[in-house]
């Protein structure tokens, strides 16, 4: 029984004892008990048409002022059922309100919620600089429930899957592939002629010059995001720092040629200022990439933004680490379509990328990297086909955390960019 039902019964049990007693008044004043019984009954059948007729005042008006009122004059029990009935529509709205907020949160909201992470909470349109509305997102991280679902995912695909590498059959299915592997904003989608794994992962990725000429190119959008030990005016103990880690590792653990920009996009005339650092950032890697040719890998490395209870770590041999996420940006909006004004000749090339990353990742650190997040606008991600955004850890994992994750990610940039090869100069 619903809580309306249960709330019409109490009213109406009221209402006939209240006609109990009125109809008892009239046996004191010498009336019979069959002529009482007989006015109850009389009673509750004219109460039960008078709640009929006062439920097609409240929920069809338009009827009954068409039909009219087919007994002008109203008994005491018509008149205290009538103003019963007014009450129902209340009801009404409070019942119906319980079971919208009780369906509102589907399965795909929160998955979302679990693993999505609160991202890039300074983020702007590339082409107007206006701020995206934050209420429209659901930006928020349960790590413990996201190592849950792992965790479920594993037992289940027992015997399926050999240690963390899953198999092509899997992949191959859209969506087991799009709900265990991505994460897609509200405002765009993608199709599973886009996100194809046999295609995605049939593209060869790795570096094709040699080490004499620089090769991949790592910069910051956001070069002022910082940690929870972040040392005020101190480069060193923010993202340019851990980027600076990142450079060191592939250049002289795995040999590649890096170009490490430190400049600066997001803080103008002394202020934080993003509305146009990607703007800014683009004019400047395109100068760069004219300026060496030879740059085939673009790392854009950012730290994520999270609500402060949240802590992305996890342990990688033994020491505390910060979790990373790959992250693409589709030039497609659900609303409109295809972004006409922010072209990327390259979004398959980049999604293959990021899902060969992802696997390896889950080949080699399981549980390190967070799903691939894909967002509608492009992020510089057009200016070559094997271009990377990277959210390593939040601003609240500490600087030991952040460097330790970028042992494990120049690992798996070099299996899929160097085909797990050292290079030789």
């Amino acid at each position: 029984m619903s809580r309306l039902q249960k709330v019409l019964n109490t009213i109406v049990w009221v209402i006939i004892g209240i006609l109990g007693i009125y109809i008892l008044g009239y046996g004191m004043k010498g009336q019979s008990f069959a002529k009482a019984a007989y006015a109850c009954v009389k009673a509750l059948t004219n109460s039960e048409g008078s709640i009929k007729r006062a439920a097609e005042k409240s929920l069809y008006p338009g009827l009954a002022y068409m039909a009219g009122d087919r007994e002008p004059s109203y008994s005491l029990e018509e008149f205290l059922i009538k103003k019963a009935a007014g009450i129902f529509p209340l009801y009404s709205y409070l019942d119906e309100k319980e079971l919208y907020e009780t369906e509102i949160e589907s399965q795909a909201a929160y998955d979302i919620l679990v693993e999505g992470g609160a991202h890039d909470e300074n983020e702007i349109d590339e082409r107007t600089g206006e701020a995206f509305d934050l209420a429209e997102r659901m930006e928020e991280e349960n790590l413990q429930a996201a190592h849950d679902r792992d965790q479920e995912l594993k037992e289940i695909q027992a015997g399926e899957i050999l240690g963390a590498q899953y198999t092509m059959e899997q992949l191959a299915d859209f969506d087991f592939l799009k709900n265990n592997f991505y994460i897609v904003e509200n405002n765009t989608d993608i199709s599973g002629d886009v996100l194809n794994a046999e295609k995605l992962l049939s593209k060869d990725m790795t570096i094709q010059g040699d080490a004499s000429k620089p090769q991949i190119l790592i910069y910051h959008t956001h070069s002022q995001e910082g940690f929870v030990d972040s040392v005020a005016g101190d480069n060193s103990t923010t993202i340019v720092g851990v980027g600076e880690y990142l450079t060191e590792l592939l250049q002289d653990v795995y040999g590649y040629h890096v170009i490490h920009n430190t400049n600066v996009y997001d803080f103008i005339d002394g202020k934080l200022d993003r509305n146009r650092a990607y703007a800014l950032a683009e004019e400047e890697v395109q100068q760069i990439l004219a300026e060496n040719p030879s740059i085939e890998v673009i790392i854009d490395l950012h730290r994520d933004g999270v609500k402060e209870g949240t802590h992305l770590v996890t342990e990688v041999n033994g020491k505390p680490t910060a979790q990373f996420m790959f992250f693409n940006g589709l030039s497609y909006s659900k609303r409109n379509g295809v972004i006409d004004y922010l072209p990327n000749p390259y979004i398959e090339d980049n999604l293959a990328l990021s899902l060969q990353l992802k696997l390896a990742s889950e080949t080699y650190y399981p549980g390190l990297s967070r799903r691939i997040y894909l967002k509608s606008l492009r992020y510089n991600l057009h200016l070559r086909p094997k271009c990377l955004l990277v959210e390593a850890g939040a601003q609240t994992n500490t600087l030991e955390e952040m460097m330790n994750a970028m042992e494990p990610l120049a690992y798996v940039l070099h299996e899929v960019l160097g085909g797990g090869e050292v290079i030789e100069e």
